[in-house]
C-alpha cells in the first residue's frame, strides 16, 4: 500500500472516530427534593425581633447587629483562618485534577533523542553476522553499510498517541472533576458560614460574660451593704452575730462566681484569637472593655423553605457529590465500550552523528490501535454496578442532608422564638424581684422582720438577674445560629437562589 493510501486510511479512521464520538452512561438529573411551603415553627408578632417570609438578603447578616467590633472580627477571620485557607488549597488542587483529566482528551506528542552504545553477542546470529561482515575490507567504508561490533546509535525524533473519547469516557470523567471542583468549593463556602457563626457566638458569648460580672459585681455590692446594716444593727443591739455570718456568707459565695465568670472571659477572647490566627491574648486589650450585649433587629427575613437547597453550601455540596458519582458511573459503562487509539513516531537514526539529518536516516511508525473487550470475568458489568450503588448512596446522601437542613433551620427558629418569651418572662421576674428586695430591706431596718427575708430576696434577685443575662445573650446567639441554619455568611449567598 502506498504513503497516500495509507495516509487516506488514517484520514477515515480519524474522520470516523470524530464523528462517531457519543456519549453514554446516565446523565446527572437535578434532585428535586420535597420541600414544605412554609415553616412550622412561629416567631409570635408580639416579639421585639419577628421573622418575616421574605428572602434572605444579606450574607453579611452579622452586620444587622449593628456592632462594628463585631464585623471588624469576622472579616479578619474570613481573612486569616487557617481551615480556610486550608479549604482554598483544597479547591486549588481540584481544579489542577480537572486539568488533569481534562488534558486526556488531547494528543500527547514528546519530543526525544537519545545515544546508546551496543555490543551484540558472536554467539547470537545477527552478533554473528555483524562480526562477519564488519570484516570484510571496504565494506564499511560504503555509505550507510557500517556493519561494526560493538557500534553506536544516535536517534532523535517524536512520538504521538492521541485516542478519540468515542463514548464518552474521559468527558464524564472530565465531569465528575468538575462536580467534585464545584464540591470543593461549596466546602468551603460551608467553611464561611461555620467560620462566621462561630466568631459571632464567641463574641457574643463574650459580651453576656461580662454582663453576669456586671451582674456579680452589683449583687456583691448590694451584699456587703446588707452585711454593712447587720453590723451596725448588731452595734445597736438589734441583732445577733448570727445576721451578720449569713449575711458575710452570702457576699463570700457572690464574690466566688467572679473568678469564674472571668475564666469565661479569658477563654473567649483566647477563642476569638485562635479563630483570626492570633496568639493567646492578643485580642485583650481589644475586647475587655465592656460593652453591652449586641440585639437582634426587629425583622428577620428568614425566606422559604426550598430557598435552603440552592442557599446552604452543605445542600449544594451534596448535590455537586451526587454529580460526581453519576458521571463516574458514566466512566464505568464507556469502559466496556471498544477504545482508539492513533499513534504516530518518526524522526531520524544514524550510526555518526554526522549522517544523523540525512533524509536516508529517517524514520516512521503510524497506525491505529483498537482495544475491544471480550472477556473480563464480569470485571467491567461490576464496575458499573458498583458506581450505580454509590450514585443511589448519593442521591440518599443528598436526601438526609436536605432534610437535615430542614429540621435544623425550623428548630433554629422555634428556639429563636422561644427565647425572646423567656426573656420577656425573666424580665417581669426581675422587676419583681427588685421590688421584694426594697420591701424586704425596709422591713428589716425598721425591725420588722429577720434578715432571713432579704438575703432571701437578694438570693433570688441575683439568681434570676443571671438567668436574664444568659437569656439576653442567648436571643442574638439563637439568631446567628438561625442564621446559620438558613446558609447566610458565604460571598454570594445572596444570589444563590435566583436573587
Amino acid at each position: 500500500m502506498g504513503a497516500s493510501a495509507r495516509g487516506a486510511g488514517l484520514g477515515v479512521l480519524a474522520a470516523l472516530a470524530l464523528s462517531g464520538c457519543t456519549t453514554v452512561g446516565p446523565d446527572f438529573q437535578r434532585p428535586k427534593p420535597s420541600l414544605p411551603s412554609g415553616w412550622s415553627a412561629a416567631v409570635s408578632p408580639a416579639a421585639p425581633s419577628r421573622a418575616i417570609g421574605k428572602p434572605l438578603r444579606d450574607a453579611d447578616w452579622w452586620t444587622t447587629f449593628g456592632d462594628p467590633t463585631l464585623t471588624s472580627l469576622i472579616g479578619r477571620a474570613a481573612a486569616a483562618n487557617l481551615d480556610l485557607r486550608a479549604a482554598a488549597l483544597r479547591i486549588s488542587a481540584a481544579r489542577a485534577q480537572r486539568a488533569v483529566v481534562g488534558a486526556s482528551a488531547w494528543p500527547a506528542v514528546n519530543a526525544s533523542g537519545a545515544w546508546e552504545g551496543q555490543r551484540l553477542s558472536e554467539n547470537t546470529p545477527t552478533g554473528r553476522l555483524f562480526s562477519l561482515l564488519g570484516d570484510i575490507p571496504g565494506l564499511s567504508n560504503l555509505p550507510g553499510t557500517a556493519m561494526s561490533n560493538p557500534y553506536g546509535l544516535y536517534q532523535m525524533g517524536f512520538d504521538a498517541a492521541w485516542e478519540p473519547d468515542l463514548f464518552g469516557r474521559v468527558r464524564r470523567s472530565a465531569e465528575a472533576a468538575e462536580a467534585e471542583t464545584a464540591g470543593a468549593v461549596e466546602d468551603r463556602r460551608g467553611l464561611e458560614v461555620a467560620l462566621s457563626g462561630e466568631v459571632a457566638r464567641t463574641y457574643l458569648d463574650l459580651r453576656g460574660a461580662q454582663l453576669k460580672r456586671g451582674v456579680a459585681t452589683e449583687s456583691l455590692a448590694a451584699a456587703r451593704d446588707l452585711l454593712r446594716i447587720a453590723r451596725e444593727r448588731r452595734s445597736l443591739g438589734l441583732s445577733t452575730e448570727i445576721d451578720i455570718s449569713r449575711a458575710a456568707a452570702q457576699a463570700s459565695l457572690i464574690e466566688a462566681q467572679l473568678p469564674l465568670i472571668d475564666r469565661q472571659i479569658t477563654a473567649d477572647i483566647n477563642a476569638l484569637s485562635l479563630l483570626i490566627d492570633r496568639e493567646p491574648g492578643a485580642l485583650r486589650s481589644e475586647l475587655e472593655g465592656v460593652r453591652p450585649v449586641p440585639a437582634a433587629p426587629p425583622e428577620i427575613a428568614v425566606g422559604l423553605p426550598a430557598e435552603l437547597v440552592c442557599r446552604r453550601p452543605d445542600v449544594r455540596s451534596a448535590e455537586q457529590r451526587l454529580h460526581a458519582a453519576v458521571a463516574r458511573q458514566g466512566v464505568a459503562v464507556a469502559d466496556q465500550y471498544p477504545r482508539l487509539t492513533l499513534t504516530a513516531s518518526g524522526g531520524y537514526q544514524a550510526q555518526d552523528v554526522g549522517n544523523l539529518l540525512n533524509w536516508a536516516s529517517r524514520f516512521g511508525v503510524v497506525g491505529p490501535q483498537v482495544q475491544l473487550p471480550i472477556f473480563d470475568a464480569g470485571r467491567r458489568r461490576a464496575r458499573v454496578r458498583v458506581e450505580a450503588y454509590r450514585a443511589q448512596e448519593a442521591a440518599v446522601g443528598y436526601a438526609r442532608v436536605v432534610l437535615g437542613a430542614l429540621h435544623e433551620a425550623d428548630g433554629a427558629l422555634t428556639a429563636f422564638g422561644d427565647e425572646q418569651a423567656r426573656q420577656a418572662a425573666l424580665q417581669q421576674a426581675v422587676s419583681q424581684d427588685r421590688t421584694a428586695v426594697r420591701l424586704t430591706r425596709l422591713r428589716y431596718q425598721n425591725g420588722v422582720d429577720s434578715i432571713l427575708g432579704v438575703l432571701d430576696a437578694e438570693r433570688t434577685l441575683h439568681q434570676d438577674e443571671l438567668l436574664l443575662a444568659d437569656s439576653t445573650v442567648a436571643v442574638p446567639i439563637r439568631l446567628v445560629a438561625l442564621y446559620k441554619a438558613l446558609g447566610g455568611g458565604w460571598s454570594g449567598a445572596s444570589g444563590a437562589c435566583g436573587a
